[in-house]
């Protein structure tokens, strides 16, 4: 097979090699997917860049990077049944505590990180539900249904926070998203009832205002260590906290009276280690909206496999309006 690969960490330029590996055959428990799209994630050029605190060399000899992507099983393992043989699937976790991930024109991986992809979906798509789809449905539905309940996605123009925004609206909540200015329309388009400026000095009197005055049921968050206070003030008695990032401030200081006496529930997300009960409702809420017509993934560039580290700088200068895909087949 065709795979892009590293074997150091460095710019994507110095480091990323397009070269042929054989594949592996499915173990028992495992199948092979020939691989349509990519998806390439910042987790993914972090890592290849070895930002990961505490991370000094690759953990495998030869990396194929990239966790997300879609294609169509082409072989089985025993105990999987061969009828999954000519299926389309989306990937998740495809590189993760593994060596070879989706960055290539196939992965043979365990047959449960294979998701039957629902009709009429595109493998486009599916190779954004992985990183993505997970985490935003699971920062909006983690703590339950948000039917008749407010919530905040702070940072609602990124790949995350905009398919939570649909999500969110979805599950039947009043949605507020914060975003730079010149967002705004689209991410009000996506459903958020109010739109605010993240860098507004008043921004927690603003999202109370838009709330109509009452303080907010849950939040879905991005910047966790830089919206801490924020997020304080406005959070409701027994709300719900769901961070998904804070790379402005790696180490903030918690308010921890503050939100203890309104008995926050705050949760660290990391989709990765989702558990499979967990893992299940995620991919239930993503499959169900999008049967229902209710979220949209854009996608703002592919590129081809000999170009994946235009990709990786692609993520690697934000700015984005949608997911980034590298095509391997």
């Amino acid at each position: 097979m065709q795979a892009i690969t590293y074997s150091h960490f460095g710019p994507a330029a110095d480091v990323l090699t397009l070269r042929e590996i054989e594949i592996p055959r499915p173990a028992p428990g495992e199948l092979t997917v020939d691989l349509a799209y990519s998806g390439v994630n910042p987790s993914d050029v972090k890592a290849r860049a070895g930002a990961r605190p505490g991370v000094t060399k690759p953990p495998f000899p030869v990396i194929i990077p990239h966790s997300d992507g879609a294609g169509v099983v082409s072989a089985v393992g025993q105990g999987v049944p061969e009828t999954r043989i000519g299926q389309r699937v989306w990937i998740w976790n495809g590189q993760w505590n593994r060596a070879f991930g989706t960055a290539a024109t196939q992965i043979t991986l365990p047959a449960d990180q294979a998701v039957p992809l629902p009709d009429g979906i595109s493998l486009e798509t599916g190779a954004v539900l992985g990183i993505p789809g997970l985490t935003a449905s699971h920062t909006v539905f983690s703590g339950g249904p948000v039917s008749g309940q407010s919530v905040l996605v702070q940072g609602g123009a990124g790949t995350v926070g905009f398919l939570a925004v649909q999500l969110a609206r979805w599950g039947g909540a009043r949605v507020i998203a914060t975003a730079s200015p010149h967002n705004f329309d689209r991410v009000r388009a996506a459903g958020a009832e109010a739109v605010l400026d993240y860098s507004a000095p008043d921004l927690a009197d603003r999202i109370l205002d838009a709330n109509l005055g009452r303080p907010i049921d849950r939040i879905v968050d991005v910047e966790f260590g830089r919206n801490v206070l924020t997020n304080t003030a406005v959070i409701a008695e027994n709300g719900r906290i769901n961070a998904y990032g804070s790379a402005q401030e790696m180490a903030p200081t918690l308010p921890f009276y503050p939100l203890m006496f309104k008995s926050v529930t705050l949760e660290m997300v990391l989709v990765y280690l989702l558990p499979s009960p967990q893992r299940s409702r995620a991919i239930e809420n993503l499959h169900s909206a999008l049967a229902a017509g209710a979220l949209n993934c854009p996608i703002q560039a592919v590129f081809s496999l000999q170009d994946c580290v235009l990709a990786h700088e692609a993520v690697q200068n934000g700015n984005r309006a949608g997911a980034i895909l590298v095509k391997v087949n």
